[in-house]
Formats: C-alpha cells, structure tokens, sequence
C-alpha cells in the first residue's frame, strides 16, 4: 500500500496489480517439466535405463527411497495432461526428450516407438492452441554411455549431437523452440564433483571435464538442429543467480568472485565470449578441463535465445553461502529474492554484448503444500510468482530482451534426490491415485493469463 499520491509503490502492490497486459505485446507465458521427473513407464516401448534409474536403485542416494519408475505417470496419462495445460490458457510448454528412449544404446539405432511417443506430445499441443518447445538434454543420460565415462568422455558431445539430430530430423519445424541442454551446471558440478545427482561421483576435474564435453556438445548439436529445423528458435538454458558477498571483507569479497566464476561466468562466457574467465580459470588450477584446437568456436555458435532458470541468488561469505538475517525461504531453504531477477537480467544486458533474446524457462518454488478437499491453498507459491513476474517486468521496462516466462512445474513431480518431498507444482499429483488438482496458484496463474 502506498501512503501519498508520491510514494513508490511497493514490490507487493506492483505484483498484485500485474497484469498480462503490461508485458510487450508476443510475450509468451507457460509452464515447463522434464521427461525423467513425471514420464514414469521406466521400461516400456524400448527405453533403457538412465543414470537416474541406477542412481535411484542406490541405497541412501534419493532421500526417500523412490524413484521416477512411475512418477506422474505421464507417459500414459499426456492427452489429460495437455488438456490440462491448455485449460490453463498457456502460449506454450516447454518439455524434455528422454535420450534413453529415442536412443536406447546411447548412440547407435533410433528407438521409433520413443520418438512417437514425442511426436504425439507435439502434436497434441499443436491441435490444442499451445506452441511445444523441447529441451533435449535434463540430465537423463543412457546408462550405456555413463559406463563410458558419462560426460567426462568426449565421444558423449558427438553422441548427443546424433541423438539431437534425430529427434529434430523428426519433430522438426513443428516445434517453437530446441534448447541443447538444461542447466549443465547441474549436470556437472553437482552430478560429478558434489555427488548430489547422478552419477554421485565426487571429484572436480571429473566436473570441469563433463562441464566442457556438455558445451561442446552444445556446439556440435546447434548445427544439427538447424539443418533439420530451420524455421525453430535454438539455443540453451542455464541455471543462473546473482552471487553476492556477505560483507565488505576482502575474504568475502573473494569468495563471491569465485562463486559468480563458477556458477555464472563458466558457462556464460564460452558461449558468449568464445573464452573461459581467466580468473576462474586460475582457481581451478590443474583440475581445469582439456580443451582441444577448436572447441571454443563450436561452443561460441550464434543462439537464437538463451534460457535463463532463475530460482534464488547466493550471498557468499569465505565459509560458504549464508542466509541472510529474516531471509524468507522456500521448502528447499533457499532464499525468496525476486530483486534477484530484475538484477540478473540487468547483469546479463550489460556485461554481454552478444546476448541473444532471454526466456525464463523455469521459475518456480516448493512448499510444503497440502490438500484440503478438493483445494490446495498455497498463497506463498501465488506470491512468488507474481512478485517474480513483477522484478522480470522492470527488467523488460529497462531494455533487456526477454520474451517470454515459463513457471517451474507444470506438476508435483519426483524432485531428484529429494523424491517426492518437495512440491514444485501449479497442479497437486497424488501419487497415489495420479489425481490431478489445480492449486490456488494454478488458478491464479489461469487468471493472470485472462
């Protein structure tokens, strides 16, 4: 609330007054999943195992013993699912191909009953208003190529770029947007060197290795994509947040330059610049990645967009990141920042000239949510979107390029190591009966969009 005809607004009255409107006209809105964490029939139609299913059936890996065998179980329930979506009023959705589908053995035959199965999805969207845009790598890697060396083996970028040729050489045009790979800082750092996500290994110059083999294999894909869908948008998503130091420390200081090198800059900068930051660089000392004659040109390949994941900022201090004192947090303990975003996206305009168009192509927070009859109230999610949208609209209103917001889930889904714990969805699953259900947000979300 305002007190005077000349006080600002606050971040919560611009959020509840936002509107669909006041974004530029073509902004495109959706929802957005990924194939491992709602697909299910783990075994069905020719799929192999992923490193998700062997990291999964390891003792004490996922915090609750499951694992995404069954899921949402959307593999058999997409034409209720894709209704759903369109009932939302979304422009779009964005979802994952499951490599281990449509290339079973990791490189070799095409599994066509896989990519059926995506050309069905496509299609379905297409008949129902909503423009499909694909992302073709999150993280569930053919168990074959993991007993390779997984990413810390060069061959997987030639592998992922013949594997990406053959689901765009299918779905092609029909589709709006081909994004390489999702979030290679996860499957990286925290699938080789923290250990949280599969594989588990633990071990930083696996991570840099499988960090540099997953850009190139973004370099090697683009081409691929576009030879066989022309007339699609292509490019690749990146997890991304402001790190900021705890204090004025030189200690602190440091620590948070190093952080933004490694989070941030160490994907940006080889795909934008055609280098990697020298000071990060430096930090990694002998543990810094093979880089052959060639690779940063592939990498450095024009994108049409770059997809930006936004969830928290990190506040860095010497030890480690910090919560901020009174910081409201989300169910997975990190901190509700939506300056975060509009700051990020001012960052990105003015440090990188060759920037492409952005989306936000996920977005999204867990709470502990519960049912109550045939509702779900979850005012906190409701609040973390539209405050969210609110910060990427001064950013739009600032100049930078951002075309369109995807909210982080669709559904409740199985959330990696931490199972079925955490609740990321616009729509209740009970797993136990596939139910679906719209929660408040859901409906907030639907209104918006009218």
């Amino acid at each position: 609330m305002t007190n005077t005809l000349t006080d600002t607004p606050t971040p919560a009255a611009r959020a509840a007054a936002l509107t669909r409107r006041d974004f530029p006209a073509g902004f495109v809105f959706g929802v957005a999943t990924s194939s491992y964490q709602i697909e299910g029939a783990a075994h069905e139609d020719g799929r192999s195992p992923s490193i998700w299913d062997v990291f999964c059936a390891q003792p004490g890996r996922i915090s609750d013993g499951s694992s995404g065998a069954v899921a949402c179980d959307h593999y058999h329930r997409w034409e209720q699912d894709l209704d759903l979506i369109a009932a939302l009023g979304v422009d779009a959705y964005r979802f994952s191909v499951a490599w281990p589908r449509v290339v079973p053995t990791g490189r070799g035959p095409v599994n066509p009953a896989g990519l059926d199965f995506y050309e069905r999805l496509t299609d379905g969207l297409l008949a129902r208003g909503v423009q499909p845009h694909v992302t073709l790598y999150h993280w569930d890697l053919p168990a074959t190529l993991q007993d390779q060396g997984g990413w810390t083996n060069r061959d997987t970028a030639y592998a992922f770029a013949e594997y990406s040729a053959a689901v765009a050489e299918r779905l092609g045009n029909r589709v709006a947007s081909y994004a390489t790979l999702n979030e290679p800082w996860c499957s990286s750092v925290l699938s080789y060197e923290i250990g949280e996500h599969a594989p588990g290994t633990r071990d930083r110059a696996a991570a840099l290795s499988a960090a540099h083999h997953l850009l190139l294999g973004h370099g090697l894909a683009m081409p691929e994509i576009r030879r066989h869908a022309p007339q699609s948008q292509a490019g690749i998503v990146l997890n991304l947040g402001p790190q900021e130091s705890a204090s004025d420390r030189p200690e602190d200081i440091l620590a948070a330059r190093q952080a933004d090198g490694r989070f941030n800059r160490w994907f940006l900068d080889p795909l934008l610049r055609g280098e990697y930051p020298a000071d990060t660089w430096a930090d990694v000392g002998a543990d810094a990645p093979p880089v052959q004659d060639g690779d940063l040109e592939l990498i450095r390949v024009p994108n049409d967009f770059l997809g930006v994941n936004y969830y928290s900022r990190g506040v860095i201090g010497a030890q480690g990141g910090v919560l901020p004192e009174g910081a409201s947090v989300t169910d997975m303990g990190w901190e509700i920042h939506p300056q975060g975003l509009t700051d990020l996206m001012l960052r990105l305009k003015a440090d990188y000239p060759a920037l492409p168009p952005i989306y936000i192509t996920e977005n999204g927070a867990a709470f502990a949510d519960e049912r109550s009859g045939d509702r779900v109230h979850d005012p906190r999610r409701t609040e973390f979107l539209s405050t969210h949208l609110s910060a990427l609209l001064q950013a739009t209103q600032a100049g930078v390029d951002v075309r369109g917001y995807f909210a982080w889930s669709l559904m409740d889904n199985f959330e990696w190591a931490h199972g079925y714990q955490k609740r990321f969805g616009l729509v209740y699953v009970d797993y136990a009966t596939q139910e679906r259900l719209l929660k408040d947000s859901a409906l907030w979300y639907q209104a918006f969009l009218k």
